[in-house]
Formats: structure tokens, C-alpha cells, sequence
């Protein structure tokens, strides 16, 4: 039995040191996959299903230094007066954070105003399917990704916040 637990405890902890890269399997044009997730108002959210009907900026960030990226474009988007439904979708893989979520999801309560936990959607049990659709090379950058009404990709970004790429964005809208 010490065996098993000394081999699951170390197979466990090896998990946590794998990593792996993703480029963009993004397809503007086509239908974006479908996951599922919650927002911190704790709401199950499946998207794209849940933004059907108007165009949707989903902000993707995979580890807690894309929040400043996120951040840069959340000021861009606003001081431009850009009209958009926009949500911030953290999305953490693996089965450690998977087991840690509701800590994960309370942490960033701590730091985000009520009124807008409706707008941060967390994903933990599709976050390496995500992941593997939108690349995570350089996971600072947010992966920012504009939907149609039929949920289909019309833009994608992920090379890190510039007022070019916020003015792309807006042409597309």
C-alpha cells in the first residue's frame, strides 16, 4: 500500500511539471469549439451556445500574468467606447487545478468586483482543449477572440495588446 501511495503521489506531482505547446488551431471563418465552464457568479456557462444571437469578445488567459494583457485591452476597449459583450475566460488545465478550483475561484473573487462576476466564465475540466484550440505559446498574451451571432470566428488575436490590433478588432465590429 506505501508503495501505491509513493507511486500515486509521485506520478500526481509529475503531472503538475509537464508542459506542453499549443499553436492556434483557430479557424476564422468557422464554428469555435464548444466548452463549458462557470463564472464566478457561479452561473454553468456552455459557450459558444450561451452568446447566441450577438457578437461575442471572449479575452482567454492561461496563467495569472495574462491578466495584464487582459487588462490592456479591457482600458482599450472601454476608452475607445467600443460596444461589445466581453468576457474573461481564465482557463487553467490539468487535474491539480481542477481539484483546487473552488480556492482558485474564491482568490480571484477577492480581487474582482461583484458586478462583474458574471463576465469572468473559469474553465477547468476543457481547459487543455482550449488551450489546444487557441495556442498557448507565450501565455502571457491573451487570446482574444471575436464570434458572430452564430458563434463562428471572425477574429483572432494573440500576440499581446497594441492599438492596432484594438483598432483590427474594432473594424471587424
Amino acid at each position: 500500500m506505501k508503495i501505491f501511495f509513493t507511486v500515486f503521489l509521485l506520478s500526481f506531482l509529475l503531472q503538475g511539471c509537464v508542459n506542453y505547446d499549443y499553436p492556434s488551431q483557430v479557424i476564422v471563418g468557422e464554428k469555435m469549439i464548444k466548452f463549458a465552464g462557470e463564472s464566478l457568479a457561479g452561473e454553468p456557462t456552455s459557450v459558444p451556445q450561451a452568446f447566441a444571437g450577438c457578437k461575442t469578445l471572449l479575452l482567454f488567459g492561461y496563467i495569472h500574468k495574462s491578466q495584464f494583457d487582459i487588462d490592456r485591452w479591457l482600458i482599450g476597449l472601454d476608452q475607445t467606447n467600443t460596444q461589445v459583450a466581453v468576457y474573461e475566460i481564465p482557463t487553467i488545465k490539468g487535474t491539480f487545478p481542477q481539484m483546487f478550483s473552488t480556492a482558485f475561484d474564491n482568490s480571484m473573487r477577492e480581487g474582482i468586483p461583484q458586478e462583474i462576476w458574471k463576465g469572468v466564465i473559469t474553465v477547468y475540466k476543457d481547459g487543455e482543449r482550449v488551450q489546444r484550440y487557441t495556442g498557448n505559446l507565450k501565455p502571457k498574451n491573451a487570446r482574444v477572440l471575436l464570434i458572430n451571432a452564430q458563434g463562428e470566428v471572425i477574429h483572432f488575436y494573440d500576440r499581446g495588446f497594441s492599438v492596432g490590433a484594438l483598432n483590427a478588432l474594432r473594424e471587424k465590429l
